[in-house]
């Protein structure tokens, strides 16, 4: 497989800046669900991407899969986004953020304050608990932490977080690793306008169009995972991942044209020939 000789997901011009740090990818990804750490390895130096999660409590408890995971990546060139994933209740999350931060720290980056939140007791659809997500972030916000909370896609709950001082707000645009897509682009474009912090499409996206699409509405950044980690070549699809947030925000910034209801020609109707 041939990539591109410089990162595709990196815009030096349009930075993208989370409780006061910049990032040049608008591209986030993850570590789980990979075959081996060489893919990882691979996908995340060909997405181009800055920040990437992991999951503390499996790391932590050295589950199947993770064994060596904080040592498989750079942590001088990755930002690390630790993440709850795994945590049912606001008071497992709590302690789970705070063990993520002494992991960062353990690797080298003793200002990282940063932590992906996750609270999810349904096991079946893995969508995020709004009351428990609300109670944890208020407490890590207290203690210093840049919350990224992971959430449905509710408008009223984004606004809220954003009240009690997250970093970012998280919406889900499908499922968690479903594949399917913006099945709530409605209720994400009204995050989007009512924001005024970065919001990161998060869950869902499968392939690049969709990602694209995502950046069209006016995402700040999306974080995928598993549509990279289980693509045939998932090193090709973290490039075309890169590409497409690239190509979504510059349409956005560029400003698509209306859709209109009949044909508009593309050539002037005046000084035409007639007979």
């Amino acid at each position: 497989m041939q990539t591109l000789d410089k990162p595709v997901g990196r815009s030096l011009n349009d930075p993208l800046i989370i409780a006061g740090r910049t990032f040049h990818s608008r591209l986030m990804t993850g570590t789980g669900k990979y075959r081996n750490f060489d893919e990882m390895r691979q996908s995340v130096a060909a997405s181009g991407c800055e920040i990437v999660t992991v999951a503390v409590r499996r790391v932590q408890t050295n589950a199947p899969g993770h064994e060596g995971l904080a040592e498989a990546l750079d942590w001088t060139k990755i930002w690390m986004l630790p993440n709850t994933a795994g945590c049912k209740t606001a008071e497992d999350a709590i302690r789970v953020a705070r063990l993520g931060r002494e992991m960062a720290k353990l690797l080298g980056q003793e200002d990282n304050n940063f932590v992906k939140l996750e609270v999810i007791p349904d096991s079946k659809y893995l969508l995020p608990d709004p009351i428990g997500t609300l109670e944890a972030a208020e407490q890590l916000v207290k203690e210093g932490f840049a919350v990224l909370p992971y959430i449905n896609a509710d408008p009223l709950l984004a606004k809220r977080l954003e009240e009690v001082g997250c970093a970012t707000v998280m919406p889900l645009g499908s499922p968690i690793g479903s594949g399917q897509g913006l099945k709530n682009a409605a209720n994400i474009q009204i995050i989007i306008e009512e924001a005024k912090i970065p919001v990161v499409v998060d869950a869902g996206i499968g392939a690049p169009s969709e990602a694209t699409q995502a950046m069209e509405l006016g995402a700040d950044a999306l974080l995928i995972n598993t549509a990279i980690a289980q693509a045939e070549q998932p090193a090709m699809m973290a490039q075309a991942m890169g590409m497409a947030t690239i190509a979504g925000r510059l349409a956005y910034k560029a400003g698509r044209i209306p859709v209109k209801a009949i044909a508009s020609p593309s050539s002037p109707t005046t000084g035409t020939i007639t007979s």
